[in-house]
């Protein structure tokens, strides 16, 4: 399944490193669009992402998002008189964010999904629920913008429309133009045979490496068995290139004869990926 979605972050108390309001929009995992309170201008990410938006899009969403960072600034306000905020210590103002996310998916059936949410300081606010084409507080204070929102037949319409059209077809086009740096990669794997001095025993490090989307699932089998009290994983992390890497690791007896082989599941394989240990290999 493929995703675009979006996520504008407005913050009451600025700092250098964090501006009044950001924007940014995703394509799967792909940053491909950015505006912020500093610039005041949103901008592509990356070559295929600005041919498929053409010239004016970027000029059209500034001043859009020009507009919704005014907004933000007002919502702040409305927000922390419905919980009662006070400046902090000394009079001065605590910082409060107010968080806005929205999109689509597009799975591999053809089905299609959206949804669009607020947060206000790291909580559920207020959500849109695609199936009732209702929006459903979550805390008492959203309540006032839930009947309000309800009785507005407009904005269902804007809602219901960009979710279940518009989305859809940006969606496409993005996939379109960023084919090569969307589609799936398989992994490449590497397993390697390196004994410690510490305790005697001999780590087998799984590399797996250049696939693409993230999600993966890497596991060491003895003798065709799942050893998982004896594994440890790094964590996937990005190469810097599109793709994403990780690591599997087990200690064995460096004497042992058990068959030990790396596997891997990854949307991109017809089937699970192994590499074997080889116990001819030199050790490191």
């Amino acid at each position: 399944s493929h995703s675009y979605r979006y996520f504008y972050t407005g913050v009451s108390d600025p700092s250098p490193d964090v501006p009044t309001f950001t924007a940014v929009g995703y394509m799967d995992d792909q940053k491909i669009l950015h505006y912020d309170s500093e610039t005041r201008r949103q901008e592509p990410r990356g070559d295929w992402a600005q041919g498929a938006v053409g010239p004016d899009f970027c000029d059209i969403e500034t001043t859009s998002l020009r507009g919704w960072q005014q907004g933000f600034g007002v919502n702040l306000g409305t927000l922390r008189q419905r919980y009662n905020q006070t400046d902090g210590e000394c009079g001065q103002a605590e910082s409060h964010t107010l968080q806005f996310m929205y999109g689509c998916e597009l799975h591999e059936d053809g089905s299609t999904g959206g949804y669009r949410q607020f947060g206000s300081d790291g909580e559920d606010f207020i959500s849109y629920d695609l199936g009732t084409h209702t929006w459903i507080a979550v805390p008492a204070q959203a309540q006032i913008t839930q009947h309000r929102w309800n009785e507005d037949k407009i904005l269902f319409q804007i809602a219901r429309a960009y979710l279940e059209e518009s989305c859809i077809e940006w969606l496409q086009k993005y996939l379109q133009h960023g084919k090569a740096a969307l589609l799936s990669k398989p992994p490449k794997t590497q397993v390697r045979d390196r004994p410690s001095s510490q305790d005697g025993l001999t780590t087998l490090s799984c590399w797996v490496h250049c696939f693409y989307p993230k999600e993966v699932a890497v596991i060491w089998l003895k003798n065709g068995e799942v050893q998982p009290q004896e594994m440890s994983h790094s964590g996937v992390i990005p190469s810097g290139d599109g793709t994403y890497q990780t690591w599997a690791t087990i200690k064995i007896n460096p004497s042992s004869n058990h068959d030990y082989t790396c596997s891997m599941e990854h949307v991109s394989l017809g089937e699970d990926l192994q590499a074997a240990r080889d116990k001819r290999m030199m050790r490191e």
